[in-house]
């Protein structure tokens, strides 16, 4: 009879750590404000929109997709086909299929239950600090810790402000501009991120297609923009990388 013992298996590192949560708290403090503010111009849209107070409070607590929220608020004033109204929220949040590929590696052992809620509450911003902090996939004491540190406080804060914006938008008079503060809101999130020229080409092209097809119905220019955006973005970009290649195989350099 073979009495070999197997070896151990590799210890993976803790992935909670209190000092961790910490310092991934004190990482997004800066962005909170930010994000209350922008939640309370949606809040304040939703009922603008003529949605009810348990209307809008569900929107943003099942939701939780501020670009979203604010493409489909207009196509369900102007009773646009329910499909029409999916359709555009999903185009709108295709980047979190970006997002949870580039996660994807790093949780992959937890449960699926803890991988769909820091999925649930996951952000634009709060992904880019992780990634930031986490750049390789291999495993690394306290990510979760520092994951949760970004995601919850951002989500709490996104709540706190989009629901005070549900119960002052009776209050608040129209001519405060309000559509324009969502505009300046979304321009302030929008330019720190076009850090390069496919992120660049795709705003132009977005902008260019929402100009042009402004008259299309149910709003379906803004479905062309974004699809027509993404796609020139993804385009530019392998170009870049081919390019890159290129050059790097001139030079004999191995490209990473």
């Amino acid at each position: 009879m073979n009495d070999v013992t197997p070896p151990p298996a590799a210890l993976r590192p803790a992935d909670e750590d209190r000092a961790i949560w910490r310092e991934a708290f004190k990482t997004g403090l800066p962005t909170l404000f930010g994000i209350g503010a922008w939640g309370l111009v949606v809040g304040i849209a939703m009922v603008k929109s003529g949605l009810t107070v348990p209307q809008a409070l569900g929107m943003t607590l099942i939701v939780f997709g501020g670009s979203a929220q604010l493409a489909s608020l207009p196509l369900i004033a102007a009773d646009a086909p329910i499909w029409v109204v999916f359709a555009t929220a999903l185009v709108v949040n295709l980047r979190f299929v970006i997002f949870s590929a580039l996660l994807a590696p790093h949780f992959a052992h937890l449960p699926w239950q803890k991988r769909f809620l820091l999925g649930y509450t996951a952000g634009d911003l709060t992904v880019a600090l992780f990634l930031q902090r986490f750049p390789s996939e291999e495993p690394a004491h306290g990510k979760v810790s520092y994951l949760k540190g970004l995601l919850y406080p951002n989500w709490v804060s996104w709540q706190v402000g989009s629901i005070a914006g549900v119960f002052l938008g009776s209050a608040v008079p129209s001519e405060w501009g309000l559509g324009f503060a969502g505009t300046l809101a979304i321009l302030c999130i929008m330019i720190p991120l076009t850090i390069n020229r496919a992120a660049l080409c795709g705003v132009l092209v977005a902008g260019a297609t929402a100009v042009l097809a402004y008259e299309l119905p149910y709003k379906l220019g803004l479905l062309a923009a974004v699809l027509l955006g993404m796609l020139t973005a993804m385009t530019v970009q392998e170009l870049n990388e081919k390019r890159t290649r290129k050059a790097l195989a001139a030079k004999g350099e191995p490209h990473v």
